[in-house]
């Protein structure tokens, strides 16, 4: 019986080695994983779902704009990824424990509902409380793909993921990718990690730090204000302005999932064999 059991399960296992490529060995799992991951990077959808709640383009959000909110913007991106990232080193090493990415949307909708009532002045005091519930889920998402937050380098990857769910304003496409805008902060998070590890604190005004979230601050700055243009418009109000905040979260979610997933695979295949997977997916997307 057991004979006829293993006679049985061949052509399952022959299935699943045809769904693999020979020069990775990946299996059909993690082929479907690494192909999500692909759509969630690559095609970053936070334009498109804030144009269906405005009910106009994206590209005409920003005129709704005052000439000034690229500076506010700019700033507050830049102090709210501080205190995210201060606040990561010191909450996010404790052991695993349970969340919930429901929760992290309700609590990030909640403080989208005054920005969307007040609008840019109040994006000083709404923009850290969300990037901090945003990270704290993101911080959930890297546990389950198995991320040890205890090590410094997995905590600026959560950080890292605010750079990743924006496209960068650039003529060469080279500078868009995933592992383009990796490429951009591998040397920054190496070394910043590197100095958190040894200081084991984070030192105001630290160069590699301030290095590291300011190549963050100026992707995620895209997103912020694609947000905010959005939560401008008098249309959308305070419950659109919880809305955003909902479409804001959600979208970084599917961006962490990607990146860990790649990450996780990463661990188990190595790098360069993923990479070259990875570009294999997207062209055939």
């Amino acid at each position: 019986m057991s004979e006829m059991s293993g006679g049985d399960l061949e052509p399952e296992q022959s299935t699943n080695t045809s769904l693999r490529t020979p020069a990775t060995g990946m299996t059909a799992e993690d082929l479907a994983a690494l192909r999500d991951a692909v759509q969630a990077l690559e095609h970053p959808s936070l334009a498109a779902r804030l144009a269906n709640i405005a009910g106009k383009p994206i590209e005409l959000l920003g005129q709704m704009l005052p000439a000034s909110a690229s500076q506010v913007v700019a700033t507050v991106t830049s102090r709210c990824l501080e205190i995210a990232l201060k606040a990561a080193l010191r909450t996010m090493r404790s052991a695993p424990h349970a969340g919930s990415t429901l929760l992290h949307k309700t609590l990030a909708t909640a403080s989208g509902a005054a920005g969307g009532a007040f609008g840019l002045a109040a994006l000083p005091v709404e923009l850290p409380v969300s990037t901090v519930i945003m990270l704290r889920s993101i911080a959930e998402i890297a546990r389950s793909e198995g991320e040890d937050l205890s090590d410094p380098e997995s905590t600026l990857a959560c950080v890292q993921v605010f750079a990743l769910g924006g496209r960068a304003n650039s003529v060469d496409a080279s500078e868009s990718g995933y592992f383009a805008a990796r490429g951009m902060l591998a040397k920054s998070v190496t070394e910043a990690a590197r100095f958190i590890a040894e200081r084991g604190i984070v030192e105001e005004g630290s160069p590699v730090l301030v290095r590291f979230i300011t190549q963050v601050a100026s992707r995620f700055g895209v997103a912020v204000s694609q947000k905010v243009a959005a939560q401008a418009l008098p249309v959308v109000g305070a419950l659109g302005g919880a809305t955003v905040n909902y479409v804001f979260i959600e979208h970084f979610q599917d961006v962490a999932r990607g990146h860990f997933i790649v990450r996780r695979l990463e661990r188990a295949y190595g790098k360069d064999v993923v990479r070259t997977e990875y570009e294999r997916l997207a062209q055939a997307a």
